[in-house]
């Protein structure tokens, strides 16, 4: 089943692993994107239907909760990657439960973005075409013009990006031109927790290893990573509208509702039927999240046992029969929503 048009739709899902290899090429910028938010523009049925679809889902609401089983605990927090002015009221709220926590658990630590450097430096073809054609040779020609414009409204010269794989070309597209200076920040509500723990001497680990992207990326074919380049670029002219919804939803703690709202927007697609998007989504879902979901609860139990842990990691990540939440409460966590 070809999904490169649903990876181009959640590439922004990578940021937390793509932020170390995105600031590689980001640049600093002064605007923030300003977006349509694509849920406000839907229509009286269209948001009811949604609004179902995601009551429908575990834990479909909220970005902060507390797990509790025995004398163990847990603060879990749902993270939006990009640097954001809406962020300092999260970050008054968890300053005291950062504060009582014996460790802190993301998705990738200093360590981890450490290495990730490290093997890019040491092995460039992980990210970049070290034998056959270039891009160049390989896309259409007015796909190539229409890539090397976006790439130019990023300052990445197209040269360089002429021999780029065409996974990481794809997630470079997932970053509007007006969010680039966001990436270089690196101030994301990830890395703000981490400075935190930073300044308190908390120890900082992962939830899994750095190399999680490549493995990711590596089951998808070249053709896929090609048909994903090109889908990307379609979404050029509405770019920064996605990154807006995404925000927005974000901190109206409704992460889950983008994944709905998407599922049910391909759905319409031509071509297209419910069950075909539902399938496609069932198994991006399998392949994004549910994996790595079950990888790190063992992880998180494991730290948990050793003192009371703070965990930080993509709020698509918290809702969902098989999100963090769920499978903590099946394994006899009791959950709790935090007011952010």
């Amino acid at each position: 089943m070809r999904m490169s048009h649903l990876f181009r739709r959640f590439r922004l899902h990578f940021l937390a692993l793509l932020l170390p290899l995105l600031t590689l090429l980001a640049s600093p910028a002064q605007a923030r994107c300003t977006g349509q938010n694509l849920l406000d523009a839907l229509s009286p049925d269209e948001s009811a239907r949604l609004t179902a679809a995601t009551d429908r889902q575990p834990f479909a609401r909220g970005n902060l909760w507390q797990a509790t089983r025995g004398t163990d605990r847990l603060t879990l927090l749902g993270t939006y990657h990009l640097s954001d002015h809406r962020h300092d009221r999260m970050i008054s709220t968890l300053t005291p439960l950062l504060a009582r926590a014996t460790q802190l658990l993301v998705e990738a630590g200093p360590e981890e973005e450490k290495a990730l450097r490290r093997d890019i430096a040491e092995n460039p073809g992980l990210l970049f075409l070290t034998e056959g054609p270039s891009l160049m040779q390989q896309l259409p020609a007015e796909d190539w013009q229409g890539l090397s414009a976006a790439l130019a409204a990023r300052n990445i010269p197209a040269i360089m990006a002429a021999k780029m794989r065409p996974w990481y070309l794809a997630s470079l597209l997932a970053v509007p031109p007006c969010d680039m200076g966001a990436v270089a920040a690196g101030k994301g509500l990830d890395h703000r927790v981490m400075a935190m723990a930073a300044d308190r001497g908390l120890p900082v680990r992962a939830l899994e290893p750095h190399t999680t992207l490549f493995t990711i990326f590596d089951t998808m074919s070249a053709e896929d990573q090609l048909a994903m380049l090109r889908s990307s670029l379609l979404m050029e002219d509405h770019v920064a509208d996605y990154s807006a919804t995404m925000a927005d939803a974000y901190f109206r703690g409704e992460s889950r509702r983008i994944w709905e709202f998407l599922r049910l927007t391909t759905a319409k697609l031509p071509g297209y039927t419910p069950d075909r998007a539902n399938a496609e989504f069932a198994q991006m879902e399998t392949l994004l999240m549910t994996r790595r979901n079950q990888s790190w609860i063992p992880v998180i139990e494991e730290a948990a046992a050793q003192g009371e842990t703070f965990v930080a990691f993509g709020a698509l990540h918290l809702a969902g029969e098989q999100g963090v939440l769920n499978l903590l409460a099946q394994r006899g966590w009791t959950i709790t929503q935090l007011s952010p």
